[in-house]
């Protein structure tokens, strides 16, 4: 039975908090460009569009914009936490199992394939 150190959970804590922070960081940075990206073309749609001007009231102009910018968040806040984690437990993981490459018959992998 093994034991767990105070100082390895401190580790595993402040690793956490690092990746969410990275995360957060990520997912605002996607949430701003998506914002300008769909405002753009929302507002100028419902300024010289006629169907887009009777039918695309203010809320659903900002329903638009808002949707798109939530998206763009989660998505992107999911790639990161996802990079991480796979980043960290390659890491953390056994030296046997960090060799990925299939040295089996046959010809050798394309560059762009190899790890």
């Amino acid at each position: 039975m093994s034991t767990v150190t105070r100082a390895y959970l401190d580790q595993k804590l402040a690793l956490a908090k690092r990746c969410s922070r990275e995360a957060t960081l990520a997912g605002a940075k996607a949430a701003a460009v998506a914002t300008v990206a769909s405002a753009v073309p929302t507002l100028a749609s419902v300024r010289m569009l006629p169907w887009a001007k009777a039918n695309i009231n203010p809320t659903g102009q900002a329903l638009i914009i808002c949707t798109a910018a939530g998206m763009a968040y989660f998505v992107a806040a999911d790639k990161k936490i996802l990079s991480l984690a796979r980043r960290h437990s390659f890491e953390n993981a056994p030296e046997h199992l960090k060799n990925t490459s299939f040295q089996g018959a046959g010809r050798p992998h394309p560059a762009f394939f190899r790890p």
